[in-house]
């Protein structure tokens, strides 16, 4: 099999192409001939040994987390009928997905409907759950004006799309030149404004154009973060579910109390313990894609160019969810 090898910490073109012997499902275990597999932030930070929600892997290692196939091999002791079937698997803790084989237990699988592409699925069953947890613990209701940071990205865009479908005002930002890519996806929906954080007066226009926000998601933290609050109408809600800018959003007791607003994080816990966990988040998320009801915005790269996928992603540079792609694809 082919597959993306990590020998050492480090930059981008650290993450090389090799040859490596073929994957043998264990019993309880499928293996499943790779399409597409998804890349993370959490990937690029992994990539570069820095601290991290997940400990630094044993090296040399094959990054990746999510994968969408074909079964194509079956362990010991495993359901039959998964065989030839198209699937989606988020592979836990476990890395091992910037291959074109892998193998995980047939518990992890998720049939994928043959009109949803293989990008999708692998949309859905990460950063898809990830959203829908944000948008099952926080909902958007049709008299919210709604402030999405981080709209270009996969989660982003998620959450644009539930609060527009909930009758919410929709303010979509980002940063630099992903702004005028969300300007042509916005172009139809005449409930959304634009705002590009990457000019210093952006909180300024939002606050002048629509007196503010009730409900900001933010998955970025740091000065942005900080701003998206500062945003916020008495009664108003901030959602913090990561801070890709590296640091989380500050927030104080005094900023609760004396602006009369809430804040709170929406992963860990609170996300495990909506119905059916984690795999039903996942569940969801993906019948959500298989309705129509969400669109993913996907960016793909070939599995070769997973150093090329990276660089893209940490530069802010890549719409949607990243996503690589087999020579099968």
């Amino acid at each position: 099999m082919h597959a993306i090898r990590l020998h050492s910490f480090g930059p981008p073109e650290n993450l090389r192409l090799e040859e490596l012997p073929d994957l043998t499902p264990a019993p309880g275990q499928v293996r499943i001939a790779v399409e597409a597999s998804g890349v993370h932030l959490l990937d690029t930070t992994i990539r570069r040994g820095e601290p991290g929600p997940l400990p630094p892997p044993e090296l040399p290692t094959v990054p990746g987390r999510e994968v969408a196939g074909v079964v194509d091999r079956l362990g010991p002791d495993t359901d039959p009928a998964w065989l030839g079937g198209r699937v989606v698997a988020h592979l836990g803790p476990v890395p091992g997905g910037y291959a074109d084989q892998a193998v995980t237990a047939e518990q992890n699988l998720f049939r994928v409907p043959d009109h949803v592409t293989f990008p999708e699925a692998v949309a859905a069953v990460g950063t898809g759950r990830t959203a829908l947890g944000v948008v099952e613990l926080e909902p958007a209701t049709s008299g919210d004006v709604v402030l999405v940071l981080s709209a270009a990205g996969g989660l982003g865009w998620l959450l644009v799309q539930s609060a527009l479908a909930a009758g919410a005002r929709v303010v979509a930002a980002a940063g630099g030149s992903r702004t005028g890519a969300l300007a042509d996806l916005a172009a139809e929906a005449a409930a959304m404004t634009i705002a590009d954080y990457a000019d210093p007066g952006w909180a300024t226009q939002v606050e002048q154009e629509l007196g503010g926000v009730t409900l900001a998601y933010d998955g970025v933290g740091g000065d942005i973060g900080r701003a998206a609050l500062e945003l916020l109408r008495p009664g108003g809600r901030l959602v913090m579910f990561g801070f890709s800018a590296g640091t989380p959003t500050p927030v104080t007791t005094d900023d609760l109390v004396r602006r009369g607003i809430s804040a709170g994080w929406s992963l860990g816990p609170r996300m495990a313990a909506l119905p059916g966990g984690i795999p039903g988040l996942a569940g969801r998320a993906l019948d959500r894609v298989a309705t129509g009801e969400w669109r993913p915005l996907v960016s793909t790269f070939p599995l070769a160019e997973a150093g090329r996928a990276h660089a893209e992603l940490e530069g802010r540079n890549a719409l949607g969810k990243v996503v690589l792609v087999s020579d099968r694809q």
